[in-house]
């Protein structure tokens, strides 16, 4: 494959500030619950990932072209790896963390394994990987760069903006992000109401008796009695 090496929009410092407030599950809750990547293990010490998608493809166990991405990123720019999910051989280790925390990465997703994985786990920079290996990498091609990959079961495109936290990993175009936030906001305002509900410690609950009634279905019978 071939350098396609058009640069990627950087999302807007208000969307990337506004992400680092929510959590996934608000956000793949209003994207149908249908878009995830899937099946990634966290690897960093917990920081939230909030950036702009720079996506690179390889040929399963080499970095060549994450090598190439390296010297083109932004500072915001999350490395979005599609390395076939193969585990045999890391793509990414402690030098390529080193230097691209230098030059302001936000981040990796990895679909493959890294190494030095105590490194990762003492840093900030959040790294999501399908595992760890100790071999590694070859570096003769071929790859891609800013094309889209798919990851963890998802398509990613250059650009999106990326979203992670200790539940998982969401990506979505930055044309959706401000209806994003909005319904996000809304289903956590949502979730305080029956949080507070679910704390007066009674038993019948709106919440409940709402879902199962508009699904065909009434509450418990001790529940129903003087309701």
């Amino acid at each position: 494959m071939t350098d396609s090496s058009h640069k990627t929009k950087l999302a807007s410092k208000a969307h990337i500030d506004a992400f680092k407030t929510i959590v996934t599950p608000h956000i793949s809750d209003n994207l149908d619950r249908l878009s995830a990547i899937r099946e990634l293990k966290l690897y960093h010490d917990g920081t939230k990932m909030v950036g702009t998608a720079f996506t690179v493809k390889c040929r399963p166990g080499d970095n060549l072209f994450i090598y190439k991405a390296l010297s083109m990123i932004q500072p915001g720019h999350i490395i979005v790896i599609d390395g076939g999910g193969h585990l045999d051989n890391a793509l990414i280790g402690e030098l390529i963390l080193l230097y691209a925390k230098h030059r302001g990465c936000a981040g990796f997703v990895v679909d493959g394994a890294i190494r030095d994985v105590k490194a990762f786990a003492e840093e900030s920079m959040p790294c999501y990987a399908r595992g760890n290996c100790h071999r590694g990498p070859y570096k003769t091609g071929p790859g891609a760069i800013n094309v889209p990959v798919s990851v963890g079961g998802q398509v990613v495109n250059p650009g999106d903006i990326i979203v992670g936290d200790e539940d998982g990993i969401v990506s979505f175009p930055q044309s959706q992000a401000d209806e994003l936030i909005s319904a996000a906001r809304a289903s956590a305002k949502k979730e305080e109401k029956i949080m507070a509900e679910i704390n007066t410690g009674e038993h019948y609950q709106s919440w409940l008796d709402a879902t199962l009634s508009a699904n065909g279905l009434t509450l418990g019978e001790d529940l129903n009695h003087g309701h």
